[in-house]
């Protein structure tokens, strides 16, 4: 398949692009790449975005290495875009102006393990299934899971969240430190491993969530978490998508320690039951999970069946087994799969909201009539527990009707969001995909966003066209 070039610029001064590609050619060898099919793999990420690919790919081995790198795409004025395992879902990977791709996967080193402080330090290629694995036998877990395999320091860049966000945070709050690449090239650490501080401005958290537009993140220091005594997963049915939120709701009103709680409609469940080859109902469903010491988690399961009943939930299964935990929760894993399988070839958009938990089930209530009104499949998916919800648009690339269709429902449930108090993204971040958005989320805030990306990265070389226009 050949290279489909989307660019947001007209004119590339393309002597420079060349000339800074022979200098880092000489420099990197064979670890540069201007082969088609390896830039149109680190052109897009896993969204519906069309693939804009870079000039060059450069896989970086160290911090230094990416300082360099920097360094002389600075001085030719050369886009640099970081790239990790290309899960994201705003086309934030996109090369828009061209320049140079950083891959950081070979930077997946363990650094640093401190159990007694519950600290660790890892590269930014390093995956959050590689560092629970290898934290295993330490009897500590890093707890932020946001589906996909995804690169540590692509889930701080994009302030990813996911499954546990309800007990454990998100990004913003587990990350306690970066090393950061600034746009000149300079090496910067934005904190130290104390737990607090109030020393100076809070860099750590202005980089978290930055996207790559401010620096290269290349090392990350991460909140970890002891591996609870028990564990116990739970499902049931609801009547309704009312009903279903209504229990979590009260809930979490309870102050029951729920670790996660993730939700999924009539649409998805038929999906699920075609893909998996299950024979679920055909209702919406919470999936629950429970962690502590293994009476508390028996007494949490037993106050979540007892408000689930109140609610018309269906039958309460739990268990404590883990081949049995992992069988209930690989079904939800497979979300993204099965929504696909619904409909083979065509183009599958996920998107993600987030509003207070009291306005949600009245957010999916009005998102779902809005999709039978449109005439499109379109399951969602959610991390209940804290007011955030995907929808899985499937639509056909091909048929524009189709796709205006569904960009309107992406638009009015945005906007819906925002009315309701609410947020554009919840986790998917704004990328190049939801620009629009944020300026209508923030309003006169995104111009000091814009101050401060200038100030950081005067030339606009850092992942340009990615959250907000400078």
């Amino acid at each position: 398949m050949g290279l489909q070039i989307h660019r947001k610029v007209e004119h590339r001064p393309e002597s420079r692009i060349d000339d800074a590609i022979a200098v880092l050619k000489q420099r990197f060898g064979d670890r540069l790449s201007t082969a088609d099919s390896v830039r149109e793999q680190h052109g897009k990420g896993e969204d519906h975005h069309p693939v804009v690919p870079p000039d060059a790919v450069i896989y970086a081995q160290s911090t230094e290495e990416v300082s360099e790198i920097v360094k002389v795409c600075a001085e030719y004025k050369v886009p640099v875009i970081p790239f990790g395992t290309g899960t994201s879902l705003e086309g934030h990977v996109a090369a828009l102006n061209g320049g140079v791709t950083i891959d950081v996967s070979e930077m997946n080193e363990v650094l640093e393990v401190n159990a007694e402080d519950l600290d660790c330090r890892v590269q930014p290629g390093v995956t959050r299934k590689q560092l629970n694995e290898f934290l295993r036998d330490t009897g500590l877990m890093f707890p932020i899971d946001p589906g996909a395999d995804a690169s540590i320091g692509g889930m701080t860049a994009t302030r990813a969240s996911g499954t546990n966000a309800v007990r454990y945070g998100t990004m913003r709050e587990n990350v306690l430190g970066l090393t950061v690449v600034t746009a000149d090239g300079r090496i910067i650490k934005t904190a130290k491993r104390a737990r607090k501080s109030s020393a100076g401005y809070d860099l750590t958290r202005l980089f978290v969530g930055s996207e790559g537009t401010l620096g290269v993140i290349t090392e990350v220091n991460l909140r970890l978490y002891g591996i609870p005594e028990s564990i116990v997963a739970a499902t049931c049915t609801y009547p309704s998508m009312e009903a279903a939120v209504n229990t979590v709701i009260q809930t979490i009103q309870m102050g029951i320690p729920v670790a996660r709680i993730e939700i999924a409609d009539e649409v998805q469940m038929e999906a699920f039951n075609k893909y998996s080859g299950t024979d679920l109902p055909v209702e919406p469903m919470l999936w629950y999970e429970f962690h502590g010491t293994e009476a508390g988690t028996t007494e949490q399961a037993e106050l979540v069946k007892a408000i689930s009943d109140e609610w018309g939930g269906g039958e309460f299964q739990w268990t404590a087994n883990q081949e049995e935990r992992n069988k209930l929760w690989q079904v939800r894993h497979d979300a993204a799969y099965a929504a696909k399988a619904l409909r083979p070839g065509a183009e599958v958009w996920a998107t993600d909201v987030c509003v207070p938990i009291s306005r949600l089930a009245e957010c999916m209530i009005e998102t779902q009539k809005d999709i039978a009104e449109q005439g499109l499949i379109a399951p969602i998916v959610g991390h209940v527990g804290d007011g955030n919800f995907h929808l899985v648009l499937i639509a056909d690339q091909a048929d524009e009707d189709e796709m205006a269709r569904a960009n309107g429902v992406n638009e009015r449930l945005v906007h819906r969001a925002l009315a309701m108090d609410g947020t554009c993204t919840g986790e998917h971040g704004i990328g190049m995909g939801k620009m629009d958005f944020l300026i209508a989320e923030h309003g006169e805030a995104v111009s000091l966003m814009r101050t401060l990306k200038q100030a950081f990265d005067p030339d606009n070389i850092m992942n340009p066209g990615k959250i907000l226009t400078v």
